[in-house]
This record gives structure tokens, sequence and C-alpha cells, in this order.
């Protein structure tokens, strides 16, 4: 493919890219184009950025404790950068348009505001403390700052202050998902601003980043003090800083939890068209994926999210728009699995018998389909103990529609339909919302749930790392910031906004083998078909870290291992 090249105006212009980039590999046949590649940043000057990366390394203290210290700082910086979508960007955005009530206004920027000018004075201060255990200032008594347990222990005390905010938090989102609802100004500049580049996630996930924070403070305090020797200096106040960031995580969990679901709910509705109601009171989202569905004209590929009480099945058309179309919304109530592969003779195959109508689906994989049977089980048991069995909230028109056969139709003749309602400015294709879990999942042949989604909160990271194609010579060096399920690439950590992104579904990470000739230390690699990456950390330890999180990443698609694995048969044959 050809090197698109980084626009003369610096990093914070768009990306030009080739006509060349827009490769359809992963599509179905007359499918869009696929927006799971990753853009070739211009390689000019990588070899000289690779002999300074190799001084700098050089000078980096040996110190474990310095790289977890590290992770505490880079992953700061992205979480700064993300509170500012909302406090600079989004704010922006509403007061331009003058498009929010000032009661919300107050609710929304009262509460986020003194997180962000907390969160600012922490990362100075985390900065200026690595700085000096680099040895990057004139301060000779290096014994006393090759630690950062009191650092984290004075902020974490401070930050204790600020759960009274951070409670509010649930109140935030419910009342800004009421208004967009009922304000059309505010839901047009909302849906507008997550057009934005600046937006690289659904907006909404940004307001649940300062409690996802807590945990990640935890998580490297708990790494810290397992690496310190029970002697060691920094471990008093680590163990105490924990204590502290633990007893507020606690506090917060069954918050976080409650939020993430509905912010899940949100994100959907937003991207679904032809249901109403979807963040409906005791609606839990379960799992989202691709499967294909036996038809009159074979098997066509849908997508598929299983909720608590409820199973729609979707589809997305050949257009410009980036929504799924429902097709059918199954409740789970009477709702019987089976396995049917040697009935149907096609393989990974099941049978969801419901009171509407029985439908037969194919799974990617044998992993898959054990993945989707196991919850769609567990979700009927669960609906058959809920005490709200009659009210399913189903919508009259869509049972209608499920006794008609409007699913059986082709691929082209939906995409027919969606042409003519994918008018509006709003309905555009663009570069970032192709990332949300159900456009990779669609593309990828595959599925996640919420227990995915969870563990991925968890595990984001940020940082830079070299990065070489396996036909470059070069390394260029990036920033680059691991969040759902994706890596996000920019030129400097300064950036506003990704130059590229590439979602991590279905790939497999390994170290390289002595056929890829990669002659240096902390290189992994990654690869989907032939798309081939290889990335090189600053230590064993970052190394390490960058290969656990992908891990996680990849491995919700069950296709994971240490050494690449071959992709098993995809059922449309691409």
């Amino acid at each position: 493919m050809d090197s698109p090249q980084l626009s003369p105006f610096g990093s914070k212009s768009p990306l030009c890219l080739s006509p060349s980039f827009q490769m359809s590999t992963l599509s179905l046949p007359g499918q869009a184009p696929s927006p799971v590649q990753s853009p070739v940043l211009s390689e000019v000057g990588s070899a000289r950025q690779d002999e300074e990366e190799e001084g700098r390394r050089k000078r980096y203290p040996a110190d474990k404790a310095y790289f977890i210290a590290k992770e505490i700082l880079t992953t700061e910086r992205t979480y700064l950068k993300d509170l500012e979508v909302i406090t600079v960007w989004f704010r922006s955005a509403v007061i331009k348009e003058n498009a929010m009530p000032e009661g919300l206004m107050n609710l929304l920027f009262s509460n986020i505001d003194p997180i962000y000018e907390f969160h600012r004075g922490f990362l100075k201060e985390i900065d200026q403390r690595l700085a000096l255990w680099e040895g990057r200032s004139n301060a000779h008594a290096k014994g006393d700052y090759q630690r950062i347990g009191d650092v984290m222990l004075r902020n974490m005390c401070s930050l204790k202050e600020f759960t009274s905010y951070l409670q509010k938090h649930d109140e935030v989102l419910t009342e800004l998902e009421k208004a967009t609802k009922r304000l059309k100004k505010l839901e047009t500049v909302y849906k507008e601003f997550e057009l934005q580049k600046v937006c690289y996630l659904p907006l909404n996930t940004f307001l649940l980043k300062p409690i996802q924070r807590l945990m990640h403070y935890k998580l490297i305090l708990e790494r810290l003090c397992r690496h310190y020797p029970p002697e060691h200096h920094d471990l008093r106040d680590c163990k105490e800083a924990l204590k502290e960031v633990a007893e507020m995580a606690g506090q917060l969990q069954s918050s976080l939890i409650r939020l993430e679901n509905f912010q899940k709910l949100t994100e959907l509705q937003r991207d679904l068209i032809g249901i109403e109601n979807l963040t409906t009171s005791g609606r839990e989202f379960i799992r989202e994926g691709c499967l294909f569905k036996l038809t009159k004209k074979g098997l066509q590929q849908r997508m598929f999210f299983l909720f608590s009480d409820m199973l729609l099945y979707t589809s997305k058309g050949v257009t410009a728009t980036n929504q799924f179309k429902v097709h059918g919304q199954l409740p789970l109530h009477g709702m019987i699995v089976e396995e049917s592969e040697n009935e149907w003779s096609v393989p990974h195959c099941f049978t969801i018998y419901s009171a509407q109508r029985t439908i037969v689906v194919a799974a990617s994989s044998k992993a898959e389909m054990g993945k989707w049977i196991q919850d769609l089980n567990m979700a009927i048991d669960m609906a058959k103990k809920s005490h709200e069995k009659s009210d399913f909230l189903m919508d009259p028109s869509m049972c209608d529609r499920s006794n008609r056969s409007s699913d059986e139709v082709s691929l082209e003749q939906e995409s027919e339909d969606d042409t003519h309602s994918s008018r509006t400015s709003l309905d555009k294709q663009t570069h970032h919302r192709a990332n949300t879990t159900m456009h990779v999942c669609w593309h990828r042949n595959t599925s996640v749930s919420m227990s995915d989604h969870s563990l991925a909160v968890e595990n984001q990271l940020s940082g830079y790392l070299l990065r070489k194609f396996k036909n470059s010579n070069g390394w260029q060096k990036l920033w680059v910031v691991f969040t759902n399920f994706c890596l996000f690439f920019y030129k400097t950590h300064q950036d506003d906004f990704p130059l590229a992104s590439l979602p991590l579904l279905g790939y497999t990470v390994s170290t390289p083998t002595e056929s890829d000739s990669i002659m240096k230390e902390y290189v992994f690699k990654l690869q989907f078909k032939s798309h081939v990456y290889f990335f090189r950390a600053e230590s064993e330890y970052t190394f390490e870290r960058w290969m656990e999180v992908i891990k996680s990443a990849a491995s919700a698609t069950g296709r994971i291992s240490l050494l690449v694995t071959k992709d098993p048969p995809e059922i449309n044959g691409n």
C-alpha cells in the first residue's frame, strides 16, 4: 500500500490517505472498505530516530521500579488529554452553539473541572520526580528521588476530597443523556462533536475515565509493592497510598459497573436504527458480535446484541451510514438454544427457538459458538428468574416485522433501502466511529462481552514505541495509546487527536521469529492475516506490559497465542 505522508502543516493537520489505502481485504463482497487498517505514517528520519532512541535508552535507570513509576506518568498524560475532550473541546462546542441549559452546564463542569485542575498539578509533580530519578535535573542527592511513593501518597490523600464529585458522575451521565433526547439542538451538537477527530471514543466514555483512573492507580501501586523488597525505603509510602486508593475504588465500584452498562446502552442506542428505549431500567448488556444467519438466500452476515431480557439482530448496509438496522428482536423468556451442526451441515451452527420464531445461526469458530451458547443460556436463566417477565417493552412494529421475511432480503437490497435514509451530514462515515467494537466485530467476524469490556478498562496503557512494518527498513517513534481494544497512534504525547488507529480484535501477538530478521530486543509482533507490525519497547518491563495488555484485547476473540496461529476458516469464504 502507498505511504500517505504527514501533512506539511504539522501533526495537528488531518492525514491525507492515498486511494490505495482504502483496502477491502476484510470486507464481504460488495461491502464498503474495512476501517481496520493502520495508515503508514511517514518514515522520514526514522534511522536517525533509531540512533537517538538507542542513546536515550542507555541513559535510563536500570531499576524496574523506575519503569513502573513511568507508567503512572505516561498514562496520566493520556488521562489528562481525555479530560480535556470534555473540559476544553466539548465545552467550547456547546458554548459556541449555546446548546446546553445552564443547570446542566453547571452540573457537568462543576464536577469535572476541579478533577481536571487537580490532575494537572499531579502530572507536573510526577513529571518532575521522574526527571530527578532519570538524572535530567541538577539535583545531586539522587537517592532521595529514586522513589514515587511519597508523591503518590500525598496525591491519593488529596484525591479523596474529590470522592463526592466522582459520586455525582452517575447523575451527570443520566442528565446529559436525558437532555440530548429532549433538546434537538444539544443532540445535534453532541452528534457533530462525536464526529470530530479529538473525540476518538464515544463521548460519554470520557465521563467514566475519572473513576476508572482510580483502578489504574491501584493496579500500578500493587505492582510496585510486589516489586519492592520488604526493607525498601519506598515501600511504606506505596502501601499507604495503595490503601487510600483501594478504599476510594471500593466505594465507587458498584457505581462504575452501573455507569459502564449505561454508557454501553446509550452508545448502542445511537448506532442502532429501529429500536427505542434501549436504556430502559434494569436492562444489562451482555455480548455483541457477528454471526451468520441462515436465510432463503443462504448465510447472511448479521450483528447480534444480547441483553439481559432480549436478543437483537441487525444488518449493516453498503452505504455511507455508520448505523446498523434492527431486523429482529427476540425476548429471552421461553427461549431455547441448541447446537445443530449435524442437522444443517454448517460448521459452528446452532438454533435459537423463541416464542416468535426460530432462527439458525453460525459462528466463525467453535470458540465463538461456545461463548454465544454459554452467554445465551446464562441470560435465559436470568430472565427466567426475573420478576419482570411480562414487561419486555417490545415494539409492536418489531413483532409484526419478525413475522415477515424482511430479514431474508439480500445484502444488496438492504443497502438500497439504507441509501434513502442516509442523506444527512450526521450519518456520514467517519474515521473513528468505525472503531467502535460493533464495527470491528463486524469486519473481524467475532464478538465481545461486557466482561471483556470491563477487563479492557483495566488494561489501558500509553507510551512511546518504535514501529516498523514488515517490508520497511527504519523504525518510527510514535506515541501509542491502548484503550477500547484499539491502538491509537500520535506523533507526540502533546497531540490532541490520533493520526491513525489499529483495532486489535482478532490479532495475534508474539515475539518475532528468525525469519522476521529483527535483531533488536524488546520487540513484539502483531499479525492479522497478511497485516504484520513490529513494535519495540524501551525496557523489559514496558515490553512485558504491552504484551500483556494487547494479549488481553486480542484474547477477547479467543484467537490469541504466544505463537502466530492460522486464522480459522471463515464462513463467508473471505
